[in-house]
């Protein structure tokens, strides 16, 4: 079982590098892939790699057995009305509107057709996203199919609808505070000498190694963190200096107050 034509609907930088990531992973061909209702520009750049391209939503998605749903919010109602004589079901329907809860969806779609919530980070325009997936659907085949596709543009994990918003603070506003993070690294390291460009990518390449090892290794970080920590050593003295700082509880404390503003939505 395959995902065979895949419309996305909403051609923006998220639905965009969705389009660009399954072309250049391989998973699928250009031809296999619509977009509905674009921009002049935005259909002259997708036609020029193969994508087909339809001034009308419904018919992208008449001619796709899934479809993905990646427009603004304010747009949703308006694009589900013309899409909705096609979805059927048999089709998917994905959507990563921030926002739109599964019942939502459900009923906007006419409560016949496969709906999944998805929630991807903006990494997804390198195929580095962390994705959530949420879904009433009791198939693990077309599960594990949804999966599929959007492993092509990083890795995804399954949650339960109820912690979508604890995902969007976590793998979502989580890549902020992730980069932030980088800019204090990158501004500590041209005040001990390293030029901008330097530091940054000092501070980048660091990050990244140290993210793949957890990922690689599957170890607590502070397991990780004990292998460079020796006793009476430079590592665990700026350890200890950033936590008499409150660095740990700062990042906790910043994560329960962007959890709880999201929870209030």
């Amino acid at each position: 079982m395959k995902i065979n034509k895949l419309a996305v609907i909403g051609a923006g930088n998220m639905g965009g590098s969705i389009v660009n990531g399954i072309i250049k992973s391989g998973y699928m061909p250009a031809s296999s892939i619509s977009i509905g209702a674009p921009g002049e520009a935005t259909r002259k750049l997708f036609e020029s790699k193969g994508v087909n391209t339809y001034k009308d939503d419904r018919q992208a998605a008449k001619l796709s057995d899934t479809i993905i749903l990646a427009v603004k919010p304010s747009q949703t109602k308006m694009v589900m009305d013309i899409i909705r004589p096609e979805l059927t079901e048999e089709k998917i329907l994905i959507s990563i509107v921030s926002g739109l809860s599964l019942d939502k969806l459900s009923e906007m779609s006419g409560k016949k057709t496969r709906v999944f919530r998805l929630m991807p980070n903006t990494a997804i325009s390198i195929q580095e996203s962390m994705t959530c997936v949420a879904t009433s659907e009791k198939s693990k085949d077309i599960i594990s199919l949804v999966q599929e596709l959007f492993d092509q543009l990083g890795k995804t994990v399954v949650i339960p609808e109820d912690m979508m918003s604890s995902a969007t603070v976590l793998a979502s506003c989580g890549t902020a505070y992730a980069l932030r993070y980088a800019r204090a690294c990158m501004e500590g390291g041209i005040e001990m000498g390293f030029k901008a460009d330097m530091a940054q990518f000092m501070a980048a390449q660091t990050i990244k190694g140290a993210a793949q090892m957890l990922i690689e290794n599957g170890n607590h970080p502070e397991q990780e963190i004990d292998k460079v920590s020796t006793p009476k050593g430079i590592t665990i003295s700026g350890l200890n200096e950033m936590e008499h700082n409150g660095f740990s509880s700062s990042i906790i404390q910043g994560l329960l107050f962007a959890y709880n503003k999201a929870e209030k939505k």
